[in-house]
């Protein structure tokens, strides 16, 4: 008999939230939630640094959500970790005018939205800039005050636009230990499978470019965090 890891519970109401905003609007974008749940839930639980009743502290790490068509994981994320004004009404008013839940993520550092994410490639690009604001205001002032990863989470349209091959090139070359993307490398696209525009390996893009790899069950919550762990031990 499989016993279930004792955080499944919390990627499962993660999906539950995210797809019954979806279904409740009658539009959206599910493969995100649906992929990446157990990613968020590694994330968020055992990693990152943030502070939901002080959302704009300024050390506080930065999330990206790259493939903002799957904005509603963001928003479930942002709900269960205690963003004020992420409310449950406001998940449910997902896609209506005034919510704070927009379609994609709009910039709104005090609800926990750090950047706006809409055409995609947009959303690791600007990740990479807050990685490099990181690093130089932590060379600059010292680690004691400026200390803080930038994550992403990215999926394969952000890594097929032409922006994405210039971030993983530029990030490789300035070696930014504090930036960590999360693929969701599930070899699908709205347009269908990406096999019918792009054959090379993706990750021996980074390799190349000087990135460490690190390859994982996505699904697998202690495998997600341990790479996420041997991630923030590297200086790539």
């Amino acid at each position: 008999m499989t016993t279930e890891h004792p955080l499944q519970p919390l990627a499962h109401a993660i999906r539950f939230l995210a797809v019954d905003a979806i279904l409740a609007a009658g539009e959206g974008h599910q493969g995100v939630p649906l992929g990446m749940a157990e990613i968020a839930t590694a994330l968020y639980t055992q990693h990152l640094k943030h502070a939901p009743q002080d959302p704009t502290w300024f050390d506080r790490d930065r999330v990206v959500l790259s493939n903002g068509h799957g904005s509603t994981l963001l928003y479930a994320l942002l709900y269960l970790s205690g963003y004020e004004k992420i409310s449950l009404d406001q998940l449910k008013a997902f896609r209506v005018l005034g919510s704070h839940c927009a379609g994609h993520p709009e910039y709104d550092p005090a609800a926990g939205i750090e950047v706006t994410t809409g055409q995609l490639g947009q959303g690791i690009a600007n990740a990479l800039g807050m990685a490099i604001a990181e690093a130089h205001l932590r060379a600059k002032f010292g680690a004691d005050l400026v200390n803080h990863y930038t994550y992403a989470f990215v999926g394969d349209g952000c890594l097929q636009e032409g922006v994405g091959q210039e971030m993983i090139a530029l990030a490789g070359h300035l070696g930014l230990g504090h930036l960590i993307l999360l693929w969701d490398d599930n070899a699908i696209t709205d347009d269908g499978a990406t096999h019918l525009s792009i054959s090379e390996d993706v990750s021996d893009r980074f390799r190349v470019a000087g990135w460490q790899v690190i390859e994982v069950d996505g699904h697998d919550i202690d495998a997600v965090s341990h790479a996420i762990a041997a991630a923030k031990q590297d200086a790539r």
